[in-house]
């Protein structure tokens, strides 16, 4: 290994164990210096592209309060609603803070108090329980709250916010096509679309925001109906409570592989025996009509 002049050398084979050299002079000498020249641009071009991409989220904030004419929003907070005909309604909320996304500030809402598929009485429920508890312990509020939705879900969460809480955060509304893209910005009293170039800088951050809001609301709400679903099918069976069931999903990772485990299997879980043959016979119906379908011409034969 060749390393320039002003390198500890001992540090050096202290980390790698080969051939360390420190040429003076020649082929290696330049070579040497070519790994340095290198090295410098390369480090340079990453920190100017750092610097450019700080500069875009910050202009794109800036850029964002100065349309909304508000103050410019450093901490926005997003939320989408996530239902299929109403099962397992769920609700989530992202957060940016400098046109970054904050993953620690990220929450999610199970639906408490609405049947069936409302997405208003699901925003109303979910903006009440996180302004609420902001209010209540003294949480930094956001600059600006965006909702993945249009006029009727950003008017329940203004009266909610204004009318209830009686909090002064501004809220704008981000309306999606026929094809679910990001489209259209709603603000204002009385809401009004603003313009915005599918170009600009706060368009993309935008767009981000809202991919992010759904992607983490559709991701929560399948999780759940997978494990409402998983429930659902071992619900009944005497002597599989709650703690058998969680040790079962995380032996086996999925109701499939549960259905295809043997009973022997499922018994090294800590599930007794008998009740290892009832989840069996649970999961596999057609297995016992199948079986029941054999036995009674053998009983004939006998």
């Amino acid at each position: 290994m060749l390393i320039p002049q002003d390198i500890d050398e001992e540090a050096v084979k202290a980390l790698v164990d080969t051939k360390i050299l420190k040429p003076q002079r020649g082929e290696k000498k330049q070579l040497v210096n070519l790994a340095i020249k290198n090295a410098r641009v390369s480090l340079e071009q990453k920190f100017n592209l750092l610097e450019k991409s700080v500069e875009k989220t910050q202009g794109a904030i800036e850029n964002l309060g100065r349309l909304l004419q508000i103050p410019t929003p450093v901490r926005i907070e997003s939320f989408d609603n996530s239902n299929i005909m109403g099962t397992s309604p769920v609700s989530a909320m992202v957060v940016f803070v400098n046109g970054k996304p904050s993953k620690k500030d990220y929450r999610k809402y199970k639906i408490k108090t609405v049947v069936g598929p409302d997405d208003y009485a699901s925003m109303r429920e979910v903006i009440r329980r996180r302004y609420g508890r902001v209010q209540r312990e003294g949480l930094t509020p956001p600059d600006l709250i965006v909702i993945d939705g249009g006029q009727g879900q950003v008017n329940i969460a203004k009266q909610v916010i204004q009318e209830e809480l009686g909090l002064d955060i501004p809220i704008a509304g981000l309306q999606k096509n026929d094809k679910h893209q990001t489209h259209e910005l709603l603000f204002g009293d009385p809401l009004e679309v603003v313009e915005l170039s599918r170009n600009s800088q706060e368009f993309f951050l935008l767009q981000r925001i809202q991919d992010e809001v759904h992607r983490f609301a559709i991701t929560f709400h399948r999780q759940l109906r997978s494990k409402n679903s998983f429930s659902s099918q071992l619900d009944g069976i005497e002597g599989l409570g709650p703690k058998r069931k969680q040790n079962l999903m995380k032996h086996f990772k999925s109701l499939t592989k549960i259905k295809e485990a043997s009973v022997d299997e499922i018994v090294e879980v800590g599930v007794p025996r008998v009740v290892a043959e009832a989840v069996q016979r649970k999961l596999n119906p057609q297995e016992e009509v199948e079986l029941a379908q054999v036995a009674e011409p053998l009983k004939e034969l006998e």
